[in-house]
Protein backbone atom coordinates (compact mmCIF):
# COMPACT_ATOMS: atom_id res chain seq x y z
CA UNK A 1 0.00 0.00 0.00
CA UNK A 2 1.19 3.42 -0.82
CA UNK A 3 1.58 5.68 1.69
CA UNK A 4 -0.26 9.53 1.01
CA UNK A 5 2.38 11.91 0.79
CA UNK A 6 1.46 14.84 3.51
CA UNK A 7 2.20 18.42 2.72
CA UNK A 8 1.93 21.21 5.39
CA UNK A 9 0.86 24.59 4.73
CA UNK A 10 1.77 27.53 7.18
CA UNK A 11 -0.88 30.13 6.68
CA UNK A 12 -4.42 30.31 5.85
CA UNK A 13 -3.73 33.40 3.67
CA UNK A 14 -4.95 33.58 -0.09
CA UNK A 15 -1.89 32.41 -1.26
CA UNK A 16 -1.87 29.22 1.21
CA UNK A 17 -5.76 28.82 0.29
CA UNK A 18 -5.19 28.35 -3.08
CA UNK A 19 -2.13 26.19 -3.08
CA UNK A 20 -4.27 23.77 -1.02
CA UNK A 21 -6.96 23.58 -3.44
CA UNK A 22 -4.93 23.53 -6.40
CA UNK A 23 -3.39 20.44 -4.54
CA UNK A 24 -6.29 18.95 -3.31
CA UNK A 25 -6.77 16.56 -5.88
CA UNK A 26 -3.22 15.42 -5.98
CA UNK A 27 -3.71 12.27 -3.72
CA UNK A 28 -1.65 14.04 -1.02
CA UNK A 29 -2.94 15.21 2.04
CA UNK A 30 -3.13 18.52 2.72
CA UNK A 31 -3.23 20.39 6.42
CA UNK A 32 -3.74 24.08 6.73
CA UNK A 33 -1.66 25.61 10.08
CA UNK A 34 -3.08 29.15 11.14
CA UNK A 35 -1.82 30.58 14.28
CA UNK A 36 -5.07 32.78 14.02
CA UNK A 37 -8.61 31.88 15.17
CA UNK A 38 -10.10 32.78 11.33
CA UNK A 39 -8.24 32.23 8.09
CA UNK A 40 -7.44 35.15 5.41
CA UNK A 41 -4.61 36.75 6.85
CA UNK A 42 -4.44 39.88 6.10
CA UNK A 43 -7.46 39.18 3.41
CA UNK A 44 -9.54 38.67 6.20
CA UNK A 45 -12.09 41.04 8.21
CA UNK A 46 -12.44 43.20 11.67
CA UNK A 47 -16.65 42.59 12.09
CA UNK A 48 -17.21 45.09 15.51
CA UNK A 49 -20.59 46.72 16.56
CA UNK A 50 -22.56 45.68 13.46
CA UNK A 51 -19.83 47.14 10.98
CA UNK A 52 -17.38 45.08 8.95
CA UNK A 53 -14.22 46.04 7.08
CA UNK A 54 -11.96 44.37 4.77
CA UNK A 55 -8.36 44.08 7.43
CA UNK A 56 -6.28 44.40 4.11
CA UNK A 57 -6.85 44.53 0.20
CA UNK A 58 -10.07 45.78 -0.92
CA UNK A 59 -9.58 46.22 -4.41
CA UNK A 60 -10.29 42.88 -6.18
CA UNK A 61 -9.23 42.94 -9.85
CA UNK A 62 -7.98 40.30 -12.78
CA UNK A 63 -10.66 37.79 -11.67
CA UNK A 64 -8.96 35.22 -13.61
CA UNK A 65 -6.09 34.89 -11.83
CA UNK A 66 -8.37 32.85 -9.51
CA UNK A 67 -10.65 31.57 -11.69
CA UNK A 68 -8.00 29.13 -11.94
CA UNK A 69 -7.56 27.93 -8.93
CA UNK A 70 -11.53 27.06 -9.01
CA UNK A 71 -11.50 25.64 -11.96
CA UNK A 72 -9.30 22.83 -10.37
CA UNK A 73 -11.79 21.81 -8.90
CA UNK A 74 -14.31 21.89 -10.91
CA UNK A 75 -15.85 24.94 -10.10
CA UNK A 76 -16.76 28.44 -11.74
CA UNK A 77 -15.44 31.61 -9.12
CA UNK A 78 -18.48 33.64 -10.24
CA UNK A 79 -20.89 31.14 -9.80
CA UNK A 80 -19.55 30.82 -5.62
CA UNK A 81 -18.80 34.50 -5.14
CA UNK A 82 -21.21 37.17 -6.11
CA UNK A 83 -19.34 39.88 -6.94
CA UNK A 84 -20.33 43.72 -8.73
CA UNK A 85 -18.01 45.32 -11.32
CA UNK A 86 -17.84 48.89 -9.94
CA UNK A 87 -17.99 51.55 -12.39
CA UNK A 88 -15.87 54.38 -11.70
CA UNK A 89 -13.88 51.72 -10.86
CA UNK A 90 -12.33 54.79 -8.51
CA UNK A 91 -12.16 58.70 -7.94
CA UNK A 92 -9.10 60.25 -8.35
CA UNK A 93 -8.94 63.41 -6.31
CA UNK A 94 -5.56 65.58 -7.15
CA UNK A 95 -5.48 68.08 -3.92
CA UNK A 96 -3.98 70.63 -6.01
CA UNK A 97 -7.27 70.69 -7.91
CA UNK A 98 -9.86 68.54 -10.22
CA UNK A 99 -10.25 64.76 -10.57
CA UNK A 100 -11.09 61.42 -12.67
CA UNK A 101 -13.51 58.98 -12.64
CA UNK A 102 -11.48 56.10 -13.85
CA UNK A 103 -13.20 54.12 -16.32
CA UNK A 104 -12.46 51.49 -19.06
CA UNK A 105 -15.20 53.31 -21.78
CA UNK A 106 -12.17 54.87 -23.77
CA UNK A 107 -14.65 58.17 -25.23
CA UNK A 108 -15.06 59.11 -21.53
CA UNK A 109 -11.89 58.19 -19.97
CA UNK A 110 -10.68 60.03 -22.87
CA UNK A 111 -12.60 63.38 -22.43
CA UNK A 112 -11.60 63.41 -19.06
CA UNK A 113 -8.11 63.12 -19.48
CA UNK A 114 -8.22 66.14 -22.37
CA UNK A 115 -9.96 68.20 -19.62
CA UNK A 116 -6.63 68.24 -17.80
CA UNK A 117 -4.62 68.18 -21.20
CA UNK A 118 -6.57 68.50 -24.71
CA UNK A 119 -2.42 67.32 -25.72
CA UNK A 120 -2.79 63.87 -23.40
CA UNK A 121 -6.55 62.62 -24.72
CA UNK A 122 -5.08 60.46 -27.57
CA UNK A 123 -2.71 58.46 -24.74
CA UNK A 124 -5.14 56.36 -23.00
CA UNK A 125 -6.00 54.20 -26.06
CA UNK A 126 -2.30 54.17 -27.20
CA UNK A 127 -1.16 53.01 -23.35
CA UNK A 128 -4.20 50.52 -23.29
CA UNK A 129 -2.91 48.82 -26.83
CA UNK A 130 0.85 48.67 -26.26
CA UNK A 131 -0.03 47.12 -22.26
CA UNK A 132 -2.23 44.73 -24.08
CA UNK A 133 0.63 43.31 -26.00
CA UNK A 134 2.69 43.52 -23.06
CA UNK A 135 0.54 41.72 -20.74
CA UNK A 136 0.60 39.16 -23.29
CA UNK A 137 4.32 38.77 -23.93
CA UNK A 138 4.59 39.07 -20.16
CA UNK A 139 2.03 36.35 -19.12
CA UNK A 140 4.40 33.26 -18.91
CA UNK A 141 6.71 35.09 -16.50
CA UNK A 142 4.14 35.79 -14.29
CA UNK A 143 2.92 31.88 -14.32
CA UNK A 144 6.73 29.73 -14.38
CA UNK A 145 9.18 29.61 -11.80
CA UNK A 146 13.08 31.43 -12.13
CA UNK A 147 14.96 28.82 -9.75
CA UNK A 148 18.40 29.84 -11.14
CA UNK A 149 20.48 32.16 -13.47
CA UNK A 150 19.95 30.84 -16.45
CA UNK A 151 16.13 31.09 -15.84
CA UNK A 152 17.30 35.20 -16.53
CA UNK A 153 18.81 33.80 -20.13
CA UNK A 154 16.20 32.66 -21.56
CA UNK A 155 15.20 33.68 -24.84
CA UNK A 156 11.60 34.20 -23.87
CA UNK A 157 12.82 36.65 -21.30
CA UNK A 158 15.65 38.52 -23.48
CA UNK A 159 12.73 38.81 -25.98
CA UNK A 160 10.76 41.08 -23.86
CA UNK A 161 13.55 43.24 -22.82
CA UNK A 162 12.85 45.83 -25.79
CA UNK A 163 9.48 46.27 -24.47
CA UNK A 164 9.36 46.60 -20.73
CA UNK A 165 12.70 48.26 -20.53
CA UNK A 166 13.56 47.14 -17.24
CA UNK A 167 15.80 49.90 -16.38
CA UNK A 168 13.25 52.93 -16.79
CA UNK A 169 10.72 54.03 -14.42
CA UNK A 170 7.27 53.80 -14.63
CA UNK A 171 6.79 57.58 -14.73
CA UNK A 172 9.16 58.10 -17.51
CA UNK A 173 7.72 55.29 -19.70
CA UNK A 174 4.32 56.76 -19.31
CA UNK A 175 5.87 60.20 -21.13
CA UNK A 176 5.42 58.78 -23.73
CA UNK A 177 1.57 58.59 -23.56
CA UNK A 178 0.89 61.76 -20.98
CA UNK A 179 2.66 64.90 -20.89
CA UNK A 180 1.06 66.02 -17.94
CA UNK A 181 2.28 64.60 -14.46
CA UNK A 182 -1.06 64.51 -12.72
CA UNK A 183 -2.37 62.12 -15.46
CA UNK A 184 0.84 59.95 -15.29
CA UNK A 185 0.03 59.93 -11.25
CA UNK A 186 -3.49 58.91 -12.34
CA UNK A 187 -1.68 55.77 -13.98
CA UNK A 188 0.84 54.96 -11.79
CA UNK A 189 -0.56 55.40 -7.96
CA UNK A 190 -0.59 51.56 -8.63
CA UNK A 191 2.71 51.06 -7.79
CA UNK A 192 1.81 51.78 -4.47
CA UNK A 193 0.58 48.21 -4.21
CA UNK A 194 3.97 46.91 -4.76
CA UNK A 195 4.60 49.63 -1.97
CA UNK A 196 7.33 51.73 -4.33
CA UNK A 197 7.48 55.26 -5.54
CA UNK A 198 6.42 55.57 -9.64
CA UNK A 199 9.64 57.24 -9.77
CA UNK A 200 11.66 54.24 -8.81
CA UNK A 201 9.20 51.98 -10.02
CA UNK A 202 10.23 49.82 -12.67
CA UNK A 203 8.19 50.61 -16.09
CA UNK A 204 6.85 47.15 -16.29
CA UNK A 205 4.67 47.29 -13.95
CA UNK A 206 2.63 49.52 -16.45
CA UNK A 207 0.19 46.37 -16.33
CA UNK A 208 -1.20 47.25 -12.96
CA UNK A 209 -2.89 49.86 -14.40
CA UNK A 210 -3.61 48.51 -17.69
CA UNK A 211 -5.45 44.88 -16.04
CA UNK A 212 -7.75 47.73 -14.22
CA UNK A 213 -9.34 49.44 -17.08
CA UNK A 214 -9.11 46.11 -19.07
CA UNK A 215 -10.72 44.27 -17.31
CA UNK A 216 -12.05 45.66 -14.04
CA UNK A 217 -12.23 46.23 -10.62
CA UNK A 218 -14.97 44.27 -8.69
CA UNK A 219 -16.52 44.24 -5.40
CA UNK A 220 -17.07 41.22 -3.71
CA UNK A 221 -20.20 41.15 -1.56
CA UNK A 222 -19.54 41.38 1.50
CA UNK A 223 -15.34 42.81 1.11
CA UNK A 224 -12.71 40.49 -0.18
CA UNK A 225 -12.14 38.71 3.11
CA UNK A 226 -15.60 37.07 1.67
CA UNK A 227 -12.75 35.40 -1.27
CA UNK A 228 -10.80 33.65 1.47
CA UNK A 229 -13.85 32.54 3.49
CA UNK A 230 -15.17 30.69 0.40
CA UNK A 231 -11.77 29.42 -0.65
CA UNK A 232 -11.36 27.88 2.87
CA UNK A 233 -14.93 26.08 2.67
CA UNK A 234 -14.03 24.66 -1.11
CA UNK A 235 -10.27 23.63 0.37
CA UNK A 236 -12.20 21.80 2.64
CA UNK A 237 -15.17 20.50 0.67
CA UNK A 238 -12.24 19.06 -1.31
CA UNK A 239 -10.08 17.29 1.09
CA UNK A 240 -7.77 19.53 3.12
CA UNK A 241 -7.80 20.18 6.75
CA UNK A 242 -7.35 23.76 7.77
CA UNK A 243 -6.19 23.56 11.89
CA UNK A 244 -6.64 26.89 13.33
CA UNK A 245 -5.35 28.81 16.81
CA UNK A 246 -2.43 26.59 15.86
CA UNK A 247 0.56 28.52 15.34
CA UNK A 248 3.99 26.97 14.29
CA UNK A 249 7.12 27.38 16.05
CA UNK A 250 9.28 25.72 14.16
CA UNK A 251 10.41 23.91 11.08
CA UNK A 252 12.10 20.64 12.11
CA UNK A 253 14.98 19.21 9.88
CA UNK A 254 17.46 16.05 9.52
CA UNK A 255 20.51 17.60 8.26
CA UNK A 256 19.04 20.14 5.62
CA UNK A 257 16.05 18.55 4.54
CA UNK A 258 12.70 19.05 6.17
CA UNK A 259 10.76 16.59 7.80
CA UNK A 260 8.02 18.00 9.99
CA UNK A 261 6.99 20.74 11.36
CA UNK A 262 6.55 21.54 15.63
CA UNK A 263 3.74 23.52 16.97
CA UNK A 264 2.43 23.97 20.60
CA UNK A 265 0.23 20.70 20.50
CA UNK A 266 3.28 18.20 19.08
CA UNK A 267 5.45 17.57 15.99
CA UNK A 268 3.96 16.94 12.24
CA UNK A 269 5.80 14.29 10.03
CA UNK A 270 5.79 16.24 6.39
CA UNK A 271 6.96 15.24 2.89
CA UNK A 272 7.00 19.28 2.02
CA UNK A 273 6.36 22.40 3.64
CA UNK A 274 4.89 25.48 2.15
CA UNK A 275 5.29 28.61 3.94
CA UNK A 276 2.57 31.24 3.41
CA UNK A 277 3.74 33.87 5.32
CA UNK A 278 5.84 36.69 5.85
CA UNK A 279 8.92 35.94 4.54
CA UNK A 280 11.32 37.88 6.27
CA UNK A 281 9.58 37.21 9.57
CA UNK A 282 8.99 33.68 8.98
CA UNK A 283 12.58 32.43 7.60
CA UNK A 284 13.85 34.48 10.91
CA UNK A 285 11.74 33.21 13.38
CA UNK A 286 10.69 29.11 11.87
CA UNK A 287 14.35 28.44 10.17
CA UNK A 288 17.44 28.30 12.04
CA UNK A 289 20.05 30.90 10.49
CA UNK A 290 22.47 28.28 10.53
CA UNK A 291 19.64 26.36 7.35
CA UNK A 292 19.53 29.29 5.55
CA UNK A 293 22.63 29.69 3.68
CA UNK A 294 21.46 32.32 1.20
CA UNK A 295 18.76 33.92 3.37
CA UNK A 296 20.74 34.47 6.32
CA UNK A 297 19.56 37.11 9.39
CA UNK A 298 22.05 39.87 7.92
CA UNK A 299 21.27 39.82 4.04
CA UNK A 300 17.60 39.54 4.95
CA UNK A 301 17.97 42.83 6.86
CA UNK A 302 20.36 44.45 3.81
CA UNK A 303 17.58 43.87 1.63
CA UNK A 304 14.69 46.86 0.70
CA UNK A 305 11.20 46.56 2.16
CA UNK A 306 8.38 48.45 0.97
CA UNK A 307 6.16 50.98 2.97
CA UNK A 308 4.37 50.62 5.78
CA UNK A 309 0.11 51.64 6.23
CA UNK A 310 -1.52 53.66 8.65
CA UNK A 311 -4.91 52.70 8.68
CA UNK A 312 -8.23 54.02 10.16
CA UNK A 313 -11.56 51.77 10.20
CA UNK A 314 -13.87 54.16 10.69
CA UNK A 315 -17.90 53.04 11.76
CA UNK A 316 -19.95 56.22 11.03
CA UNK A 317 -23.36 57.55 11.15
CA UNK A 318 -24.76 58.08 7.64
CA UNK A 319 -23.14 57.69 4.31
CA UNK A 320 -20.76 60.21 2.61
CA UNK A 321 -21.74 60.74 -1.34
CA UNK A 322 -18.82 60.03 -2.68
CA UNK A 323 -17.74 56.91 -5.44
CA UNK A 324 -16.62 53.33 -3.91
CA UNK A 325 -12.70 53.78 -3.78
CA UNK A 326 -11.08 57.31 -3.67
CA UNK A 327 -7.56 58.04 -3.92
CA UNK A 328 -6.49 61.46 -2.84
CA UNK A 329 -3.21 62.95 -4.56
CA UNK A 330 -0.79 65.05 -2.18
CA UNK A 331 -0.46 68.67 -4.03
CA UNK A 332 3.03 67.77 -3.40
CA UNK A 333 3.62 64.36 -4.45
CA UNK A 334 7.09 64.11 -4.76
CA UNK A 335 7.82 65.11 -1.26
CA UNK A 336 5.03 62.92 0.09
CA UNK A 337 7.38 59.92 -1.46
CA UNK A 338 10.22 61.02 -0.28
CA UNK A 339 9.33 61.73 3.53
CA UNK A 340 7.89 57.71 2.84
CA UNK A 341 10.48 56.26 1.47
CA UNK A 342 14.03 58.38 2.10
CA UNK A 343 13.61 60.79 5.08
CA UNK A 344 11.15 58.59 6.88
CA UNK A 345 9.26 61.01 8.58
CA UNK A 346 5.43 61.86 8.67
CA UNK A 347 4.12 63.88 5.82
CA UNK A 348 1.76 66.59 7.28
CA UNK A 349 -0.19 66.68 4.32
CA UNK A 350 -0.27 63.21 2.90
CA UNK A 351 -1.55 61.25 -0.21
CA UNK A 352 -4.51 58.26 1.42
CA UNK A 353 -7.09 56.23 -0.21
CA UNK A 354 -10.79 56.10 1.50
CA UNK A 355 -13.29 52.89 0.67
CA UNK A 356 -16.51 54.25 1.06
CA UNK A 357 -17.94 50.33 0.62
CA UNK A 358 -21.83 51.00 1.54
CA UNK A 359 -22.64 52.86 -1.34
CA UNK A 360 -22.36 49.23 -2.91
CA UNK A 361 -22.88 46.91 -0.03
CA UNK A 362 -25.40 48.24 2.41
CA UNK A 363 -24.47 44.85 4.53
CA UNK A 364 -21.22 46.24 5.65
CA UNK A 365 -22.59 48.68 8.44
CA UNK A 366 -26.49 48.59 10.87
CA UNK A 367 -29.44 50.26 9.03
CA UNK A 368 -28.57 54.27 8.60
CA UNK A 369 -24.97 53.94 9.28
CA UNK A 370 -21.57 52.96 6.69
CA UNK A 371 -17.92 52.45 6.92
CA UNK A 372 -14.96 54.12 5.89
CA UNK A 373 -11.90 52.60 5.17
CA UNK A 374 -8.52 54.71 5.10
CA UNK A 375 -5.71 53.60 4.43
CA UNK A 376 -2.41 56.27 4.41
CA UNK A 377 1.21 55.15 2.88
CA UNK A 378 3.84 55.62 5.58
CA UNK A 379 7.15 54.58 6.31
CA UNK A 380 7.54 50.91 7.29
CA UNK A 381 8.45 51.22 10.72
CA UNK A 382 12.05 53.47 11.52
CA UNK A 383 14.13 54.71 14.24
CA UNK A 384 12.40 58.28 13.20
CA UNK A 385 9.14 57.53 14.27
CA UNK A 386 7.83 56.27 17.31
CA UNK A 387 4.07 55.05 17.16
CA UNK A 388 3.88 54.70 20.41
CA UNK A 389 4.44 58.91 20.50
CA UNK A 390 2.93 59.36 17.02
CA UNK A 391 -0.03 57.40 16.59
CA UNK A 392 -2.84 59.69 18.60
CA UNK A 393 -1.80 62.72 16.51
CA UNK A 394 -1.43 61.16 13.36
CA UNK A 395 -5.12 60.15 13.74
CA UNK A 396 -6.12 63.55 14.47
CA UNK A 397 -3.95 65.01 11.56
CA UNK A 398 -5.71 62.55 9.00
CA UNK A 399 -9.40 62.97 10.47
CA UNK A 400 -9.09 66.75 10.00
CA UNK A 401 -7.55 65.51 6.03
CA UNK A 402 -10.43 64.09 5.29
CA UNK A 403 -12.73 66.75 6.60
CA UNK A 404 -10.83 69.16 4.40
CA UNK A 405 -11.56 66.93 1.09
CA UNK A 406 -15.44 66.38 1.86
CA UNK A 407 -16.02 64.49 4.77
CA UNK A 408 -17.74 67.48 6.68
CA UNK A 409 -18.07 66.79 10.44
CA UNK A 410 -16.39 63.20 10.45
CA UNK A 411 -15.44 63.63 13.56
CA UNK A 412 -18.81 63.93 14.61
CA UNK A 413 -20.06 60.85 12.89
CA UNK A 414 -17.52 58.51 14.66
CA UNK A 415 -19.61 55.47 16.35
CA UNK A 416 -16.81 52.83 16.17
CA UNK A 417 -13.38 53.39 15.25
CA UNK A 418 -10.13 50.65 15.15
CA UNK A 419 -6.39 52.49 14.03
CA UNK A 420 -3.60 49.89 12.87
CA UNK A 421 -0.03 51.51 12.95
CA UNK A 422 3.29 49.89 11.12
CA UNK A 423 4.28 49.26 14.71
CA UNK A 424 0.99 47.34 14.74
CA UNK A 425 1.38 45.58 11.85
CA UNK A 426 4.58 43.91 12.53
CA UNK A 427 3.86 43.01 16.69
CA UNK A 428 -0.12 41.87 16.36
CA UNK A 429 0.37 40.57 12.61
CA UNK A 430 4.10 38.95 12.42
CA UNK A 431 4.82 41.75 9.08
CA UNK A 432 8.42 42.60 9.35
CA UNK A 433 9.24 45.89 9.64
CA UNK A 434 5.52 46.29 8.86
CA UNK A 435 6.08 46.21 5.33
CA UNK A 436 2.61 45.43 4.25
CA UNK A 437 3.69 44.77 0.71
CA UNK A 438 6.67 42.86 1.79
CA UNK A 439 9.91 43.27 -0.09
CA UNK A 440 9.85 45.76 -2.61
CA UNK A 441 10.18 45.02 -5.92
CA UNK A 442 13.31 46.69 -7.23
CA UNK A 443 14.92 45.23 -10.02
CA UNK A 444 17.50 43.68 -7.67
CA UNK A 445 14.55 41.87 -5.88
CA UNK A 446 12.23 40.50 -8.73
CA UNK A 447 12.82 37.02 -10.29
CA UNK A 448 15.77 34.92 -9.67
CA UNK A 449 16.78 37.75 -6.98
CA UNK A 450 13.76 37.23 -5.35
CA UNK A 451 13.07 34.39 -2.81
CA UNK A 452 12.27 31.27 -4.87
CA UNK A 453 8.80 29.49 -4.77
CA UNK A 454 10.93 26.13 -4.46
CA UNK A 455 13.38 27.78 -1.19
CA UNK A 456 16.59 27.22 -2.55
CA UNK A 457 18.12 27.20 1.22
CA UNK A 458 16.02 23.85 2.48
CA UNK A 459 15.05 20.82 0.78
CA UNK A 460 11.51 20.26 1.32
CA UNK A 461 10.74 23.65 1.71
CA UNK A 462 8.70 26.14 -0.84
CA UNK A 463 6.88 29.40 -0.62
CA UNK A 464 3.53 31.17 -1.80
CA UNK A 465 2.91 34.50 -1.56
CA UNK A 466 3.88 38.23 -1.96
CA UNK A 467 7.50 37.73 -0.44
CA UNK A 468 8.12 35.01 -3.42
CA UNK A 469 7.71 35.59 -7.44
CA UNK A 470 6.28 36.71 -8.91
CA UNK A 471 4.91 39.41 -6.26
CA UNK A 472 2.63 41.33 -3.50
CA UNK A 473 -0.81 41.64 -4.94
CA UNK A 474 -3.99 39.16 -5.04
CA UNK A 475 -3.72 38.16 -8.70
CA UNK A 476 -0.27 37.90 -8.51
CA UNK A 477 0.13 35.67 -4.96
CA UNK A 478 -3.06 33.55 -6.43
CA UNK A 479 -0.01 33.08 -9.82
CA UNK A 480 1.97 32.23 -7.30
CA UNK A 481 0.02 29.74 -5.88
CA UNK A 482 -0.44 28.25 -9.63
CA UNK A 483 4.33 27.88 -9.98
CA UNK A 484 4.78 26.31 -6.15
CA UNK A 485 1.52 23.66 -5.98
CA UNK A 486 3.10 22.92 -9.76
CA UNK A 487 6.68 22.36 -8.45
CA UNK A 488 5.60 20.37 -5.21
CA UNK A 489 3.68 17.91 -7.64
CA UNK A 490 6.68 17.24 -9.98
CA UNK A 491 9.24 17.47 -6.57
CA UNK A 492 6.78 15.40 -4.10
CA UNK A 493 3.67 14.05 -5.10
CA UNK A 494 4.66 12.71 -8.42
CA UNK A 495 7.62 11.04 -7.23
Amino acid sequence: MVTKKSIFIIGAGPGGLATSILLAKSGANITILEKSDKIGGRTSSITENGFKFDLGPTFFLYPQALEKVFQSVGLNLMDEIEMERLDPQYRIIFKSGGHIDATNDIKVMSDQIKNFAPEDAKGFSKFMNENREKLRKMEPCLTNPFLNIFSLLSPRLLKLLPMVKPHQSLDTYLKRFFKDPRIRLAFSFQSKYLGMSPFVCPSLFSILSFIEYEYGIFHPKGGCNEITKVMAQVATDNGVEIKLNEPVEKILFNENKATGIRTKTGDYKADAIVINADFARAAQTLIPNKQRSRWKDNKIENKKFSCSTFMLYLGIKGRYDVPHHNVYIAEDYKSNLQDIECRHVLSKSPSFYVQNACVTDPSLAPKGNSTLYVLVPVSHEHENIDWAENKNNYRNLIIKELEKVGFVDLEDRIIYEKVITPADWSNQYNIHLGSTFNLSHNLKQMLYLRPRNRFEDCEGVYLVGGGTHPGSGLPVIFESAGITSKLIAEDIILN
